[in-house]
């Protein structure tokens, strides 16, 4: 039985430590006449400093949607699918959904007492995360289960907006919300302006996701492309409902998601954004198709603003990634010179 993969995944490897690297790169693109979301709009990407790679995001979209350019492509064709975790929005110390679980743990255990001496349960309620990690996956097994399954869809979409619209990052201190990354905030809606159809393609949980995305990113419900928890249909009281179990059916990170962009979208994408080695094979599968198109990775080189991290990171590595996005010529942003502000402003 595959119980929960992606998270405890995740989570097992959860010791390494983040590392930075003196690398950053950003591909030389020809430039093109900068593309606004109306005319006399102004810039659609404040937020991004001029140079290279901002170049790169003009030259491409200005190709594929002028009239009469011989890269020209239809707005139906115009898909663009967006890594979550780490290119939309930040990914450490942990992937915010097993954060969510965890605080999940704490507002639940009022109800059972039994957790005070039950492990992994009572070590995160210490607040001991070594403890939590040693539990090993049949431990996180127990938690994902306990906070992700054993009730309807319907019922778990609520958790989800209360937690998302009132937790704190422990770091910042900002809602998770507020985590997001303002430059890309403002792609996703230049590439709408466009005529660009945005979806997410993550290996989040879809059902976590989707509650919130639209308001947050301006991606519908079905929009978000995730991994997928297995339901079933049941009737209560003469009512359908649909009932989360603790079981992945489908992992949708590296080789899964071009499979599941397939699968979902049924067109391949023109444009892919990602940020580590599990976006990889989804931004191959992109560049392999006809026609222009457009890799870009973003590179987590700002510790002072966010976090550093690449090669050697055991949680979100960005290795292979890196290694073709130079090879092949990709865009690669680094975080650090290519966006003058990292999140929105606090309301």
């Amino acid at each position: 039985m595959k119980r929960f993969i992606p998270v405890l995944w995740l989570a097992l490897t959860l010791a390494a430590a983040c590392t930075s690297d003196s690398q950053t790169g950003a591909t030389s693109q020809p430039s093109a006449p900068p593309m606004t979301q109306a005319a006399g709009a102004g810039d659609p990407l404040p937020t991004w400093n001029e140079g290279r790679t901002k170049d790169a995001i003009r030259d491409f979209v200005w190709r594929v949607t002028k009239e009469g350019s011989p890269d020209f492509v239809p707005v139906p064709e115009r898909i663009a699918t967006f890594d979550n975790d780490g290119t939309l929005w930040t990914e450490k110390p942990l992937p915010f959904q097993l954060l969510f679980a965890f605080d999940r743990v704490k507002a639940l255990a009022p109800q059972h007492p039994e957790w005070a001496t039950k492990e992994p349960f009572a070590s995160l309620l210490k607040g001991d995360m070594a403890k939590v990690l040693a539990a090993g996956g049949k431990g996180l097994a127990e938690i994902m289960a306990v906070t992700h399954a054993g009730m309807t869809t319907d019922e778990f979409a609520p958790i989800v907006e209360q937690w998302i619209t009132t937790a704190k990052h422990p770091q910042t201190g900002r809602l998770y919300a507020d985590m997001v990354y303002q430059p890309m905030v403002e792609l996703l809606a230049y590439l709408r302006a466009n005529g660009f159809k945005t979806f997410i393609a993550s290996g989040g949980g879809v059902e976590f996701m989707r509650g919130w995305t639209e308001r947050v990113y301006g991606i519908t419900p079905e929009q978000v492309i995730g991994s997928v928890g297995k339901v079933k249909f049941e009737m209560r009281e003469g009512t359908p409902v649909l009932i989360k179990l603790p079981e992945i059916e489908f992992f949708d990170d590296k080789e899964g998601k071009p499979i599941a962009i397939q699968s979902r979208i049924g067109r391949r994408p023109i444009a892919a954004f990602g940020n580590s080695d599990g976006d990889l094979q989804m931004l191959q599968w992109t560049m392999a198709g006809s026609g222009v198109r457009f890799a870009l990775i973003v590179h987590h080189d700002d510790a002072a603003r966010e976090f550093a991290y690449d090669r050697t990171d055991k949680l979100q590595q960005f290795d292979k990634g890196w290694d073709e996005a130079v090879a092949k010529g990709w865009t690669v942003v680094s975080m650090k010179n290519d966006w003058k502000t990292m999140f929105p402003p606090l309301q």
